[in-house]
C-alpha cells in the first residue's frame, strides 16, 4: 500500500469486506445494538458463577453515582466492616463526602507547591504540561488515602452526607481546575518579575483560603467533633458522643496503617520484581505521612496474598482497569464477556506488559475482593467483587471476576505487611526507584 489510501485501496477494502457473508451479519448487528450488545458471549454467565468456596462478609454495596471516588469508596468499604463488627451493626456507611473534602483541598495545595517546585521548568516543558493537565481529579491511590485518614480521620456518612456536587462532580473540578491554572499563572507570573518564595507562598495562602471557601460551598463544611446515634442489629440503641473524626477512626476502625501498603504488578522491562516504585510528583497530602510507594511482585505472589487474607476473613482492595472486557449489567470481568474476534474477526494478541508500555490499559478502578473460588489444588478460578456502582448491576451490585481477567488487569492490591514474606519484607524497605510523572503506575482509580 502506498503512502495515502487511494480509491483502488478503497474498492479493494469493499471488495473483500463484501465477500464474507459474516460481516453483513455484523455490520446490521453492530449498527442496530451496537458493539458490546452485538458481541456479548452468552457462555460467559456459566462460565461465570456467583459461586465461592472462601466469602467474607461485606456491607450493602454503596453508589459512587457521578464521581471519579471508587478508590475511597473501596477503602471505606473495607473499614466500615470494622465499625459493624465493633458496633454489632448489620450495615452502615463511612462518609465518602469527607475525605473527598480534605483530598480536594490537599490536591490543591500539593499542586500549588509543585508549581512552585518547578519554576525554573519552561512552561512549554513536558513537566509543568503534565501538571496542569488534571490538577484536581476525583482519582487516588492507597497510600494518598491512609494519609488523608491519618490527619483527618473517618465520620459516618450520616454526621456529614453526599451533597449534589459530591455525587456529581465534574463541575467542581472544571471550577476549581480553572482556578488552580489561573493560580498557576499567577504564581509563575509572579516569579518571572521577582518575588521572593516568602513572597510567593504568601499568594498561596490566600489561593488556599479560595479553595477552602469554594469547597464549603460545594461540599459543606466538614465536621470537627460530632455525636453519631444508632441502633445496632438487636434493636439496642448506640450512642457514640463529642468524638473527633481522628478519635473515631482510632476507636472503632483501628488498622494500624503503617502495616497496609501496596503491591503492584508490571511486568514491563524497565520494572524489575523485587523492587520498590514511587512516583513523582504524584501523591495529595504535602509532608504526609505516607508518601506513594509499591514492592513490584509477580502476579502468582499478589494471588496468593489475597486468597490468605481472604481465607482470614479480610477483604481484599485491589486497583485494576475495569473498562476490559466488562459487562457492566450483568456484573462480570471476564475475558470470554465478549467474542470481540468472532465479531470483527480479527485478534487482539497484546499482553499485559504490551499493554502498559503501548498505553492501551492501566489503572482506572478501585474494588474490594470479598470472596474467591478454589479448585481442588487450591488455585483461584473465579473471584467476588463488592464495586461501588448501586446494586442494579451483577449479583445485587457484586461483579464475578474471571482469575485469567485478574491477571491481565488488576494491578494493584493493598496488604497487610504480615502477609510478605522475610525476603518481601525487606525488598519493601529499600529506598524506591523514582518513576517519571506520567509512568502508568502513576495512573489514578
Amino acid at each position: 500500500m502506498e503512502k495515502a489510501i487511494r480509491i483502488e485501496d478503497l474498492q479493494h477494502f469493499e471488495a473483500s469486506f463484501d465477500a464474507q457473508r459474516a460481516n453483513a451479519l455484523a455490520m446490521n448487528a453492530v449498527t442496530k445494538n451496537g458493539i458490546c450488545d452485538a458481541a456479548e458471549n452468552v457462555k460467559a454467565a456459566p462460565n461465570n458463577l456467583h459461586a465461592y468456596s472462601v466469602m467474607v462478609e461485606a456491607g450493602d454495596v454503596c453508589n459512587q453515582k457521578k464521581s471519579g471516588r471508587c478508590w475511597m469508596f473501596a477503602s471505606l468499604n473495607v473499614m466500615r466492616l470494622k465499625v459493624m463488627d465493633k458496633l454489632n451493626l448489620k450495615n452502615m456507611e463511612l462518609s465518602q463526602n469527607y475525605p473527598l473534602f480534605y483530598d480536594k483541598l490537599e490536591k490543591s495545595n500539593y499542586f500549588l507547591e509543585n508549581i512552585l517546585d518547578t519554576l525554573d521548568e519552561p512552561l512549554s516543558g513536558r513537566v509543568v504540561a503534565y501538571l496542569l493537565q488534571d490538577p484536581i481529579g476525583d482519582g487516588g491511590q492507597w497510600d494518598m488515602f491512609r494519609s488523608l485518614v491519618a490527619k483527618y480521620g473517618v465520620v459516618p456518612k450520616d454526621i456529614y452526607p453526599d451533597t449534589a456536587v459530591s455525587v456529581e462532580t465534574m463541575q467542581l473540578r472544571k471550577y476549581l481546575t480553572t482556578k488552580l491554572r489561573g493560580f498557576a499563572c499567577e504564581l509563575r507570573e509572579a516569579a518571572a518579575a521577582g518575588e521572593s518564595m516568602e513572597q510567593l507562598r504568601a499568594r498561596k495562602d490566600a489561593m488556599m483560603e479560595t479553595v477552602y471557601r469554594m469547597l464549603c460551598i460545594s461540599l459543606g463544611k466538614p465536621p470537627v467533633r460530632f455525636t453519631w446515634e444508632t441502633r445496632d442489629k438487636d434493636g439496642k440503641f448506640v450512642r457514640i458522643s463529642d468524638i473527633t473524626p481522628q478519635e473515631f477512626y482510632e476507636k472503632y476502625v483501628g488498622f494500624d496503617l503503617d502495616n497496609l501498603v501496596t503491591a503492584i504488578n508490571a511486568p514491563t522491562q524497565d520494572k524489575p520484581y523485587g523492587h520498590t516504585y514511587t512516583v513523582q510528583y504524584l501523591g495529595s497530602v504535602r509532608e504526609g505521612k505516607y508518601p506513594v510507594k509499591y514492592l513490584n511482585l509477580p502476579m502468582d505472589d499478589l494471588r496468593a496474598i489475597a486468597i490468605a487474607m481472604l481465607k482470614d476473613g479480610m477483604p481484599v482492595w485491589f486497583g485494576s482497569d475495569v473498562g476490559q472486557f466488562s459487562n457492566r449489567k450483568a456484573g462480570i470481568l471476564s475475558l470470554d464477556a465478549y467474542d470481540l474476534g468472532g465479531l470483527f474477526d480479527t485478534e487482539f494478541p497484546m499482553n499485559k506488559a504490551q499493554r502498559l508500555d503501548y498505553g492501551e490499559s492501566l489503572m482506572t478502578h478501585a474494588m474490594v475482593l470479598t470472596g474467591v473460588d478454589l479448585d481442588e489444588n487450591g488455585k483461584p478460578i473465579r473471584w467476588k467483587v463488592e464495586n461501588s456502582w448501586g446494586d442494579e448491576s451483577g449479583d445485587k451490585g457484586f461483579f464475578v471476576m474471571s482469575d485469567e481477567w485478574f491477571g491481565e488487569f488488576a494491578y494493584q492490591i493493598l496488604l497487610d505487611r504480615s502477609y510478605f514474606t522475610a525476603e518481601q519484607n525487606a525488598q519493601f524497605d529499600a529506598d524506591p526507584i523514582v518513576l517519571a510523572p506520567w509512568d502508568p503506575m502513576g495512573s489514578l482509580a
